[in-house]
């Protein structure tokens, strides 16, 4: 005898068999230039892309400060151009590292602001993402990977620059237990990096 359905988010038997759950976790937020720029750092460091250009400003950072060392050896002393110019290399290569992710936040969060409240749903099949002005399917082969902070979760694109990202504010969930959820989805459908 076939017991009904109660909801097709529920598990229920069929024919005698259990069918899994396959609930989805929604959540609702408004997207803040926080959470771009912390995007952008955690696609920097979890793709080759990103940490590689992490390496090249530090060792760029590394060359400046040796040729300031060097400069301070120098039998006349350190030269006025010589220092000028090494500490501004030195702050362009802070100024690289730091500011640049939180520029290109504020840049991303100027673009999707306007839209307002974002609500997404994660399930089996992918994430759906709708806006005021649009509404976004994203199956899983597109955001294969993903990386976690403490108040993201964030998708990326299998390319090895993770150009498409899509983030997922832990704070949009209804319930605390939905975090872990969430992440069991992601588990389950994702490569975590």
């Amino acid at each position: 005898m076939r017991a009904p359905l109660r909801s097709p988010l529920d598990s229920a038997m069929i024919w005698g068999a259990t069918v899994q759950e396959t609930s989805a976790v929604e959540l609702a937020y408004v997207p803040t230039s926080a959470d771009a720029t912390g995007a952008l750092r955690a696609r920097m460091r979890a793709t080759p892309a990103g940490r590689l250009q992490s390496w090249i400003i530090l060792a760029s950072a590394i060359v400046v400060l040796g040729a300031f060392a060097v400069s301070f050896t120098l039998p006349n002393g350190p030269d006025l151009g010589v220092t000028v110019l090494c500490l501004a290399a030195l702050a362009l290569c802070v100024g690289a590292y730091v500011l640049m992710p939180a520029l290109q936040g504020r840049q991303v969060h100027r673009m999707v602001a306007p839209q307002g409240e974002f609500r997404a749903v994660v399930d089996d099949i992918g994430v759906r993402l709708t806006s005021r002005d649009s509404e976004t399917m994203h199956r899983w082969p597109m955001i294969s990977r993903y990386t976690e902070t403490d108040a993201l979760y964030v998708l990326m694109t299998p390319d090895k620059y993770g150009v498409g990202i899509v983030v997922l504010p832990k704070r949009g969930v209804t319930e605390p237990a939905d975090v872990d959820r969430l992440r069991n989805i992601l588990d389950q459908n994702a490569t975590r990096v």
